[in-house]
């Protein structure tokens, strides 16, 4: 098991993960330490930690929010997209198919 020190408001904590986790973990702890940070000079007001850390789980939470509609709205662009395509092409297969047919008839014709 991994072991990564992460530094949140000058606190370090210990963190145990998976092997392998500990530079993932170090990023996520610095990015923690950024929002907190950031929630700080915006609100310019000292918070106990335990308020901070609700206030950054709520900004976290809200950007989950955003990416998981963003992803949402491109599925459904791209799922709109292939659709379209299919229609397209279903519509170039018709047409093919009746040239074939057209030309089929001419050659039994002459």
């Amino acid at each position: 098991m991994g072991h990564v020190s992460i530094t949140i408001r000058g606190r370090q904590y210990q963190i145990a993960c998976d092997d392998g986790q500990e530079a993932h973990v170090a990023r996520l702890g610095k990015y923690l330490d950024q929002q907190a940070e950031q929630v700080q000079k915006t609100t310019k007001n000292t918070f106990s930690d335990s308020l901070l850390l609700v206030m950054i789980g709520l900004l976290i939470a809200d950007e989950l929010s955003d990416a998981s509609a963003d992803a949402r709205a491109a599925q459904q662009t791209q799922a709109a997209a292939r659709a379209k395509a299919d229609q397209e092409i279903a519509a170039a297969i018709s047409a093919l198919a009746q040239r074939v047919e057209d030309i089929a008839a001419k050659v039994e014709g002459s």
